[in-house]
């Protein structure tokens, strides 16, 4: 059965990079938002096995976000992965503290996304 990712993040061209490399590489099903509460309520419907979420974004950024996430009983428990154009340790720290799964960088390679995020979540080969 093919996972299913929610891909969250204010830039279509991401969002369309992401969900292309994911459903061409690994043959998974992705859903997109374009922001914070959009991902909410598509996470809610949507269950998807993994989220995909940007750190920047306006309004409701990607930790404002995950802490939604986790006070829903329907998407507490689906793991997250932040992406983020910031390399500094303090702000690696910080998202990690979360209690995220994992902090990934922008720009990603297409080409490897799927494996990295399966490795991230211990699921089978992508």
């Amino acid at each position: 059965m093919a996972r299913r990712v929610l891909i969250i993040d204010d830039e279509e061209d991401i969002r369309e990079v992401a969900a292309l490399s994911l459903e061409t590489v690994a043959g998974w099903d992705v859903v997109l938002a374009g922001s914070g509460p959009a991902g909410i309520a598509k996470a809610q419907d949507y269950r998807p096995d993994a989220i995909l979420l940007d750190v920047m974004m306006p309004g409701m950024d990607g930790p404002t976000t995950f802490r939604e996430l986790q006070t829903l009983p329907e998407t507490r428990n689906i793991p997250v992965i932040l992406l983020t154009a910031k390399v500094q340790a303090a702000d690696q720290k910080r998202f990690s503290d979360l209690g995220v799964a994992r902090v990934m960088f922008k720009p990603f390679d297409p080409i490897t996304l799927a494996q990295e995020i399966a490795e991230a979540l211990g699921w089978e080969k992508a």
